[in-house]
């Protein structure tokens, strides 16, 4: 028998399951060194993605930093959005002329609600996939059940699909309609990026849109063809062309954005100090920003880049009535991810 070099044998990525700053997760990493991610099995939630530079270990992901931060959901760090992305208008909504109420008897304020059902939610490792150039989970979730959640009585399985490569995270969100009636889906994700540990400032953001959806004061956005106006008319946030943050405050969704030639859209977060970039992609839908400045802990140090596949309150647009509708027995999938591009002579 041959035995290959102990340098061969380490090459290669692996999946271990293992305590995660006190939270039960799955830790995907290359046994190089290069790269690694870890997810919380509560929400599929990525807790930490980093990956090996001439200057060290890199953070690229600002994740929930302890059990009880996940559990408060402050921020929703890059939770998962389904079976609603964002926020629906009073927790209110209609759907094949019946009415539903996700917050009932609460009043005034108190009914919010956001970013949906699924980043609280305990997800199951259901197949582990290594190898030599990646390592991939696939988490499903069965607790969307009619009588399970006020509001929505509906049957959804998700399914999610993280691959880990020495490129960067790809994800794969599909949400299953198992039950016997149609149903509003929406699904997206909320991630909050970073490129080391300073602020985002000085970063250089790029979204490839040529509109934004305009909200109310409470960010819902404006009725019919009101919500969308040209990108160009509100240059304080026209990021279509790479430039610092600065001290730009968003909380903002943008539209019509121009796919690369694979078809696929691509933001981009670029530290100009180092070259260091993130490519954020979808394939398809729009892109929500938030700068931060409102999080409870570490203000403006990352910012949300959010693949969603439909606007805010998409439940209760006449213009989304169709896209949002995921019929018995359908399935819909929703991709997206970031990749990591190290600085070179020539992008630094």
């Amino acid at each position: 028998m041959t035995t290959q070099p102990a340098a061969v044998r380490q090459l290669g990525f692996d999946v271990s399951r293992e305590r995660f700053r006190g939270i039960d997760a799955l830790r995907l990493a290359d046994r190089a060194g290069s790269t690694e991610a870890v997810f919380a099995l509560q929400g599929a939630t990525l807790l930490d993605w980093r990956v090996r530079t001439a200057d060290g270990l890199l953070q690229l992901i600002d994740g929930y930093q302890s059990a009880a931060e996940l559990s408060s959901q402050h921020g929703v760090r890059n939770g998962l959005m389904a079976p609603f992305q964002n926020r629906i208008a009073d927790a209110r909504y209609r759907f094949d002329g019946v009415d539903h109420d996700l917050m009932p008897g609460a009043e005034g304020d108190a009914r919010l609600i956001y970013h949906g059902l699924a980043r609280t939610l305990d997800f199951l490792p259901l197949h582990i996939e290594e190898g030599p150039d990646g390592a991939s989970v696939l988490f499903g979730c069965e607790a969307i059940r009619p009588g399970a959640f006020a509001g929505y009585p509906f049957a959804i399985s998700l399914r999610l699909k993280v691959n880990l490569s020495a490129s960067g995270l790809s994800l794969f969100l599909s949400a299953a309609n198992v039950g016997n009636q149609d149903a509003p889906v929406t699904l997206g994700w909320h991630p909050y990026f970073r490129l080391g540990d300073a602020g985002i400032d000085a970063l250089e953001l790029k979204v490839p849109a040529a509109q934004l959806i305009l909200t109310d004061d409470a960010l819902i956005p404006l009725a019919g063809d009101a919500a969308r106006a040209p990108l160009g008319e509100h240059p304080e946030q026209d990021f279509s062309i790479a430039r610092p943050i600065g001290k730009a405050v968003l909380d903002c969704c943008y539209a019509d954005n121009a796919p690369s030639a694979d078809k696929l859209v691509r933001s981009t977060l670029r530290d100009p100090s180092t070259g260091n970039t993130l490519r954020i992609w979808q394939d398809g839908g729009l892109v929500h920003v938030f700068t931060g400045d409102t999080l409870a802990r570490d203000a403006r140090r990352s910012i949300a880049i959010e693949p969603v596949d439909a606007p805010t309150d998409a439940f209760n647009r006449s213009d989304c009535s169709e896209s949002i509708r995921l019929p018995a027995g359908g399935r819909r999938t929703f991709s997206f991810g970031a990749e990591f591009v190290a600085a070179t002579p020539n992008n630094a």
